[in-house]
């Protein structure tokens, strides 16, 4: 089989999902399948292909794919896998699930990490019931979801997942050993021959719980004074406990040869996380021959008899894991449980699991559909090209935000640069408590699209409804740059000055109070002019736009904005520009004034106009509707959109 996999952590990551996902890999290539890895990461391998991402925030060892779903779709055109895992439940993943759905490629998902018991870590746990509800809907769409535990594939189902199997983990027992024990390294972490040494492993993060094997460590050692105590691995959390305790030995991230005899040099491990799906540690540490201490969840539950092989607890029971943790300083003496560790780990190999997962992956591509090859080669029409788009005043998160209407402008046209010109966001009706709906963000995401698929420059300036990202200013990543305003040079040489406008109105600059009042009532003459405009319609009667009509008496007599447009090209003069693009007012301008070109971009509300400049230079005010309808005067696609009739 053609098997592609999906993930936002591959090696040379060091955690239990990237090292599933190699063993599973290299398994499938043994038994003759071709995969390919599609990764987040620095640099690819030979075959692997690099997908974009972004590191979480405060957290840069982490790193969450961005969506893509047009370069998967012409990946999986030119080279259609017979089956595709998706292993994380990221933008990335997300994207590769639909775009295989959509062409009827079979796609299996994995339950690797638990996130959604992490926000109580984080002190986000009312967010839980909502990150459920996402990896709920991001699960069903697949084929089948593999989960790592029998308890987990019960809890799934129980949740309402469908389609849940269990897919168990390994552990290599010739990697891991009891055999790799270095006094060396034992004494270069203070510990004299014969005195234990205990051992975590893992990120160094809340969710993993290491405060409570930092007071475990206090009490052991009140009963074993020269216990050591060392950490591997690294995390956002290491520099503070590092700091707090002295006295552990925090030994940095470790892989192969290296992690095995830092495990193998230890005596005792402790696991205190209570958010593991499974827990690869656990296994490693059985391997090692060390006496582990877990909570009684996962891999623990599956594979440790209580003083038999390790010791468990309750789940969510400290005190009892502090006092069982004292009790593994005496079993480490007891070579019996050792060695029934090692046996039990030695079970445990990778070649059933690999089996376990082939048979899975076979299974739902033999039940697969398969896609009519006439549904893609369907000939699309050609995008109009361009050199600048100009946008300003979207209003995203108000009811009268034409989202949709900016979506299907924009799929019409290929540019090299987007200028959002303010108030794209409306924080301010977000704040009153405006809904956000899907059309919202699906223009959001479409600006991504265009900055990954058309490699399109976006610059956002900020408007007076968008103001929190004042504090911002300026930021750039990647292709995106925020800023308060912008020097465009156009094709033609033309240096034009890009602001939204609202510093030139007094209401917004000196009231404020008094513009989040206008706002509330212009909002409400939107609502209004909904109703009346569905009687007009009714009547046979054309659009019209009441609310405008009162704004226009309105602004003129409070916020002088009869000289908006002198303030603004005395501006421009003043930058020594040639022209100004600016939004705020609504109203949409194209004019010549003595030496500067006034250009204003209007709203997506009611006016849904925009400005193009095209590979010449040329300045152009196009409306949405005569835009479309000149479009479909062609069969073919036209060379430049319409310009708003003078």
């Amino acid at each position: 089989m053609k098997i592609d996999i999906v993930t936002d952590t591959f090696a040379p990551d060091v955690n239990g999902v990237a090292m599933t996902l190699g063993r599973l890999s290299e398994g499938l290539q043994k038994r003759g399948h071709r995969v390919h890895i599609i990764r987040t990461g620095d640099e690819a391998m030979r075959g692997q292909t690099l997908a974009a991402s972004v590191a979480l925030p405060g957290y840069k060892e982490v790193r969450v794919g961005l969506p893509g779903p047009f370069k998967l779709r012409k990946r999986w055109l030119k080279k259609r896998p017979d089956a595709i895992y998706v292993a994380t439940e990221s933008p990335l993943g997300k994207s590769a699930v639909k775009a295989a759905k959509a062409m009827g490629i079979p796609v299996a998902t994995g339950f690797h990490t638990n996130f959604h018991e992490y926000m109580e870590q984080y002190r986000l746990g009312g967010l839980q019931p909502a990150a459920m509800a996402y990896l709920k809907r991001f699960h069903q769409r697949a084929d089948c979801t593999l989960a790592p535990s029998p308890e987990l594939v019960e809890r799934l189902r129980q949740e309402g997942f469908q389609e849940v199997y269990l897919l168990g983990r390994g552990v290599d027992t010739c990697l891991f050993s009891p055999e790799k024990r270095c006094e060396t390294l034992r004494a270069a972490w203070g510990a004299r021959p014969g005195a234990p040494v205990m051992l975590t492993v893992g990120r160094i993060a809340p969710e993993k719980n290491l405060e409570l094997a930092m007071a475990a460590f206090e009490k052991m050692r009140l009963v074993v004074p020269d216990l050591q105590f060392v950490v591997v691995g690294d995390g956002p959390l290491r520099e503070k406990l590092a700091e707090k305790y002295r006295s552990v030995h925090f030994a940095g991230m470790q892989t192969g040869e290296e992690l095995s005899r830092y495990y193998a040099s230890a005596d005792v491990l402790l696991f205190p996380s209570e958010t593991e799906t499974f827990g690869n540690v656990l296994l490693e540490g059985l391997a090692s021959g060390l006496v582990t201490v877990s909570y009684d969840y996962a891999a623990s539950a599956r594979y440790v008899t209580h003083r038999v092989n390790g010791l468990k607890v309750s789940k969510g029971n400290p005190e009892q894991f502090i006092q069982m943790s004292i009790d593994a300083l005496n079993f480490r003496q007891d070579p019996s449980m050792k060695i029934a560790a090692r046996q039990t780990a030695e079970s445990l190999g990778w070649d059933q699991v690999v089996s376990d997962f082939e048979t899975r992956l076979e299974a739902i591509a033999a039940s697969g559909r398969t896609v009519a090859p006439q549904l893609y080669s369907k000939k699309k029409r050609e995008k109009i090209s361009c050199r600048t788009v100009f946008l300003s005043d979207i209003h995203l998160g108000t009811p009268d935000s034409k989202a949709a209407e900016v979506v299907n402008f924009l799929k019409h046209l290929k540019c090299e640069k987007l200028v959002l010109n303010g108030d794209i966001i409306d924080g301010w009706a977000l704040r009153r408590g405006g809904r956000w709906r899907g059309q919202h963000t699906r223009a959001i995401r479409k600006f991504l699209k265009m900055m990954e698929r058309d490699h399109t420059e976006v610059i956002y300036l900020r408007g007076n409804h968008d103001d929190i990202l004042e504090r911002f200013l300026p930021l750039a990543f990647g292709r995106l740059k925020v800023a308060k305003e912008h020097i465009h040079t156009s094709a033609a040489g033309k240096r034009y000055l890009v602001v939204h406008g609202d510093g030139f109105d007094s209401v917004s600059t000196n009231h404020k109070w008094l513009a989040l009042v206008g706002a509330v009532g212009y909002d409400w003459l939107l609502k209004v002019n909904r109703f009346y405009n569905r009687w007009r319609s009714w009547r046979g009667k054309e659009y019209f736009s009441l609310s405008k009509r009162v704004k226009a008496r309105v602004k003129s007599a409070v916020s002088f904005v009869d000289r908006y447009e002198q303030l603004l090209q005395d501006l421009a003069e003043h930058k020594r520009c040639d022209g100004i693009i600016c939004g705020h007012i609504h109203t949409p301008e194209d004019k010549q004034v003595g030496p500067v070109h006034y250009l204003n971009s209007g709203d997506w509300v009611e006016s849904l106009t925009a400005i193009i400049e095209h590979h010449d230079g040329r300045m152009e005010l196009v409306q949405y509707e005569t835009f479309l309808a000149g479009l479909k005067q062609e069969d073919e696609p036209v060379s430049e959109p319409v310009a708003i009739p003078a």
